[in-house]
Parts: C-alpha cells; structure tokens; sequence
C-alpha cells in the first residue's frame, strides 16, 4: 500500500505556540506529531509514502530522511501553493499503484487501514472516507450518508451529533486522470463537494480515537493521549 501526507500547512493558530516548523512536525513528547502517524502506518501494509511539503520542508526531510523502518519515503515539494488537490495530483507522480492512501499531515486517527481497504474495493468506490461520529461539536462540517455512499457535505454549525470528515482517504488515480484539473486546486471542493460527480464516493465509519492539532487545546490534548504511543 502506498500512501500520501500532506504536510505543508504553516501552523497559523499554534504559532503562539510552536515557531519555524511546518505544523506535522509540531513537537509531541520530543517528537514532531507526524512520527506517530508514521507509527500508526507501520502496523500495515505501508511500504511507501510520499510527504507533500511546502513551508520549512527541510526540517521533515531533515528528520525523516528517505526511509523510516520498512517505508520507504520519498517527497514532493509545492514552490507555489497548489491547494489540497493539486498537492495530491503532484505526489501522484511519485505512486505506482491503482488505489492511493491519502491523509492529513496534522491528524491523528489510527483506523485499521486492512477494513478501510476492504471497503474501498468491495463497494467499487472511487474514493472512500474515513469518517468519525462526535457529538455536540461546531468546529468541522458534517458528512451524510445514504448507506455506505456519501450524499451530502453540510457547512461548519453547531452538531449535537453527526458524522464528520476524519481527513483519511482511498483514493482511484483515476479520478485525477480523468478530471480536467488546474494546476493548483481544493480536493475537498473539486472532487469530493463536487455536485454533478460521475464518481461513488463511500464513507465509512470508525470510533477510533481522533485527533486534529490545528488549535491549541487539541494540540495540548495530543501531548497527552500520544505520550503513550510508541
């Protein structure tokens, strides 16, 4: 399986926080936050990632060099802001295999990658999301499904319960070679709020622990859940 991260966000709401890093290498227990993701993927099948950096790229390329245990890691770097979906389209190049493993550099949601692939290919999706219930929450968009297909992706409000966007993706390379895309573009708004899609679009739920370092009482909470990692 190879996989995709896209690490090239600039940390703006934990700049009080955290200074001259890319928010993947926030530090976590003298750790950067992306190590344990990586420690979440050595436990399947992963035998490649591609990071997709852009501010301060050196300092993940620094730590992680080209291989982490049995990854081998290679990277694409954004000279200009490509957006989420051209990011993707350009680490693209980098893969060889039909079905891609795509998620977010700043988010920490351990699913068990064996059942999201499964899923993938006996429902014949195009992209397939790892979804997580919460309850009374207003900081993310919630996600409907009919099924296992996805429907509809509502707006940011108040949610007392609801499905939401965990930011882990399985995802056909066709759906880029196919799609007249722009250089830089969002994935989110292009092709998964896409509304006039030809594309199945699954979601599927897990209850594993998440979660998203991008303000800094999650970034505190994280110090303390991944300290037991490793």
């Amino acid at each position: 399986m190879q996989a995709i991260i896209l690490a090239g966000g600039l940390g703006t709401r934990l700049r009080g926080i955290i200074k001259d890093v890319p928010k993947p290498m926030a530090p976590i227990n003298n750790k950067p936050f992306l190590y344990y993701v990586f420690k979440w993927l050595e436990k399947y099948p992963v035998d490649k990632v591609i990071l997709s950096t852009g501010y301060k790229s050196e300092s993940i390329s620094d730590y992680f060099g080209t291989s982490l245990n049995n990854i081998i890691i290679d990277y694409v770097h954004e000279e200009q802001p490509l957006g989420t979906g051209g990011a993707i389209k350009y680490a693209l190049s980098k893969t060889s295999e039909e079905n891609i493993l795509v998620l977010n550099g700043d988010t920490y949601f351990p699913v068990n990658l064996n059942t999201f692939y499964k899923v993938h290919i006996s429902n014949k999706s195009t992209l397939t999301i790892a979804l997580k219930r919460m309850k009374n929450f207003s900081r993310y968009g919630t996600v409907e499904c009919r099924k296992n297909s996805v429907i509809k992706f509502n707006e940011k409000k108040y949610c007392a319960d609801g499905l939401i966007n965990g930011g882990i993706y399985l995802i056909n390379r066709n759906i880029f070679e196919s799609e007249e895309m722009p250089e830089a573009f969002s994935f989110e708004k292009e092709i998964l709020e896409k509304e006039d899609a030809s594309y199945k679009i699954t979601g599927y739920a897990f209850n594993n622990l998440f979660i998203d370092i991008g303000v800094p009482e999650d970034y505190s909470r994280a110090k303390l859940i991944l300290a037991k990692v490793e």
